[in-house]
């Protein structure tokens, strides 16, 4: 009898692992496919089973999966967070007549203006939206709407090129920035002029037509777009969750997506909830941690076992908090030492403290997800007491940053638009 694997399009550097072990408890053999697997340390650690291969080109994808398939039952292929690769995944299932989602509803969903048009035509509250392709354009874009506003590439994730521009000078400075071939766009340059939705953050966290829960978090400074804190559940009234709830499921409709884990993004105005944003993925970063530990949904085992067509269980095991602080440096330069990470995780009730980068790291802020060095993840029976603990070991943690001067300081300042500090940054 052969063996059952699970194909998994890349790795990921923060829920790669999580994906391998929840594979094998479920009595599958996970095999990568990736570009260039060094970028994902785990897989040489553990020894895993990684083939090279071009991830964007689909007739290499299927000629694998095929070889594979003479010498392993293949159960399941999936992927992780990015949009585009995720399309890809539902391409090749199809293929192979698997389970997967819907490729035509990724790539909708990953061009954020078909998908603010789409969500418009459904009638979701969402803020004021327009779409250029030069600096005039933007300009005109922005005068429309009214400062501030934000300005993102149409495709991306990450926050990578997202940036709230307050003033007619912020608005040119990252118009520039975006059009100088700094950054780097996966399509021709089209860029998002969008209102700045005003009110708090939630996170609607959906596996199939299911919310699974909502997820309260806050940013770092602007004009970047960095988490900082979150908690799970968010502190809503029932009330405030149906809202939210509802307007998500309107959002599936209107996308035509269903299947699978989607993650979708709202500011709570004045208005209620607007719709910043649909990621028909499953989030990376802590959210899956997070949410098992509040209500002991593993959505990775159960993403697995719906891409392998297996019966999954939404079912909540019990009734706890989440609360988590994302760590960021803060400033550019080289980190010269970080200390408390063993005290803050002997705290009772912290479950994880955990570091992406070493001492002596050069830190090159970018305003974006690439900035975060860590995280810490605290959990009990109450939101109250989470945030005691939360805080307790934050206050064990401290670091240190020297700024360089053979840093590239004018280059990178250009791509955070934030100057380094002069002077050594202790937190």
């Amino acid at each position: 009898m052969k063996r059952r694997a699970l194909i998994l399009l890349e790795g990921h550097r923060s829920i790669g692992m999580l994906y391998i072990k929840a594979a094998r408890k479920l009595g599958l053999h996970p095999i990568t496919l990736a570009c260039d697997s060094s970028q994902y340390d785990y897989i040489d650690a553990e020894r895993l089973d990684v083939i090279s291969v071009d991830t964007d080109n689909l007739d290499a994808l299927i000629y694998e999966c095929s070889r594979l398939g003479a010498a392993y039952d293949i159960a399941g292929i999936t992927g992780f967070a990015d949009e585009s690769l995720y399309a890809t995944v539902g391409r090749l299932c199809r293929h192979f007549d698997l389970p997967g989602p819907n490729p035509a509803s990724i790539e909708q969903c990953l061009d954020k203006f078909t998908q603010r048009q789409l969500l418009e035509k459904a009638g979701v509250l969402m803020p004021a939206y327009r779409l250029a392709t030069d600096a005039t354009e933007v300009e005109s874009c922005a005068a429309e709407i009214g400062l501030p506003v934000v300005v993102k590439p149409v495709v991306g994730n990450g926050s990578r090129g997202v940036r709230l521009c307050r003033t007619v000078d912020e608005l040119a400075e990252h118009t520039g920035y975006l059009l100088s071939g700094k950054h780097i766009w996966r399509t021709s340059p089209r860029i998002l002029v969008e209102e700045f939705a005003q009110g708090p953050y939630y996170e609607a966290e959906i596996m199939g037509n299911s919310v699974i829960g909502i997820t309260a978090a806050e940013f770092g400074p602007p004009p970047h777009f960095v988490f900082r804190d979150s908690i799970f559940p968010a502190p809503l009234n029932d009330a405030e969750n149906k809202r939210i709830a509802d307007v998500s499921l309107i959002c599936l409709l209107a996308l035509g997506l269903g299947w699978g884990p989607t993650n979708i993004e709202f500011r709570w105005t004045k208005h209620g909830p607007v719709v910043i944003e649909v990621n028909p993925r499953l989030p990376a970063g802590i959210t899956p941690r997070v949410v098992r530990l509040a209500c002991g949904v593993d959505l990775i085992t159960e993403h697995i076992k719906l891409v392998i067509g297996d019966e999954w269980d939404l079912s909540r095991k019990h009734s706890h908090t989440a609360a988590s602080r994302i760590l960021v440096p803060d400033g550019d330069g080289i980190l010269d030492w970080i200390d408390g990470i063993s005290l803050a995780a002997a705290i009772p009730g912290v479950t994880e403290v955990k570091l992406y980068v070493e001492p002596k790291t050069r830190i090159i802020r970018k305003g974006d997800v690439r900035d975060r060095i860590g995280h810490v993840i605290a959990a009990s029976p109450s939101a109250a007491q989470s945030k005691t603990i939360l805080q307790r070991a934050i206050d064990l943690i401290d670091w240190s940053i020297t700024p360089s001067p053979t840093f590239g300081e004018q280059e990178q300042s250009a791509a955070s638009h934030v100057l380094a500090p002069a002077v050594p940054v202790k937190r």
